[in-house]
């Protein structure tokens, strides 16, 4: 199982924090976000990693250089970057789509459990996985269901219709890889390209084709936006594993290998 990982935005929302770095290089408790993403993905079994990078990539290759071993980590630049949204940095990614792989948000912190559960949920081609909370925002990601099949997902959803948020993280197995490339293909081909996020291929292919979710309510994860979101994120990475031992790393190897064979 692979992970594509899209951090070429700089985090403008975070300013002044991201004057000179991207977001995904913010510091917490010690280590930079990426590496946090890197490290949760690694214990898991999901590798190799490709980290799609924009703004000040040269500052991101040096990170990725200097913490991890060749062949493991590999980053793939988006020229494009500050005229185009996420649509065009995973477009950017496609050759990496040969296979299984994890789709993950550059500012989506998780506990391992988070990903524990998406390894272990059903072999389905498409799976985003899912939260709930009591009242959504103009800003989030919001998804209508029918019990655990994705029917819509967006930032426009009405309250009422939302049933929970995505976090920012699909897996594609089997059939899904492919048909994920062809619709990001159709979808890069519209002149609005540069503006729209790639959760909008995931909405049209839950239109024609069925597209699953995975819920994690009540496991920890955040996403990092705005500069009050460091102290979310500060209590997420308290809970994650440091320890190569501990029973759910192993378990959640054990998964990863499971759905490698």
């Amino acid at each position: 199982m692979k992970a594509i990982i899209l951090s070429a935005g700089q985090g403008k929302r975070l300013l002044p924090l991201t004057a000179e770095i991207p977001k995904c290089l913010l510091p917490i408790r010690g280590r930079k976000l990426i590496e946090w993403q890197i490290d949760a993905l690694h214990r898991c079994g999901v590798h190799p990693i490709t980290v799609v990078t924009g703004y000040h990539s040269e500052k991101v290759d040096e990170v990725l250089r200097r913490s991890y071993e060749p062949g493991h980590v590999q980053a793939l630049f988006n020229p494009a970057y500050a005229v185009t949204d996420n649509l065009v940095s995973c477009w950017a990614a496609r050759h990496e789509m040969s296979g299984d792989f994890i789709l993950l948000n550059g500012d989506t912190l998780f506990e391992t459990a988070v990903l524990n559960r998406l390894l272990e949920s059903p072999d389905r081609p498409v799976t985003v996985v899912v939260d709930q909370k009591d009242r959504y925002d103009d800003d989030d990601m919001k998804v209508e269901t029918e019990e655990c099949r994705l029917v819509r997902i967006g930032k426009d959803i009405p309250q009422d219709k939302a049933r929970g948020e995505s976090i920012g993280m699909i897996r594609f197995r089997g059939e899904g890889p492919r048909l994920f490339r062809s619709a990001l293909e159709k979808a890069v081909n519209d002149s609005n390209a540069g503006r729209k996020w790639y959760l909008s291929v995931i909405d049209e292919m839950a239109r024609v084709m069925p597209v699953w979710t995975c819920s994690i309510v009540g496991l920890k994860w955040c996403e990092v936006d705005y500069p009050a979101d460091l102290e979310k994120a500060d209590g997420v990475v308290s809970v994650c594993p440091k320890d190569e031992g501990d029973d759910s790393v192993r378990h959640c190897q054990r998964i990863a290998r499971r759905n490698d064979k």
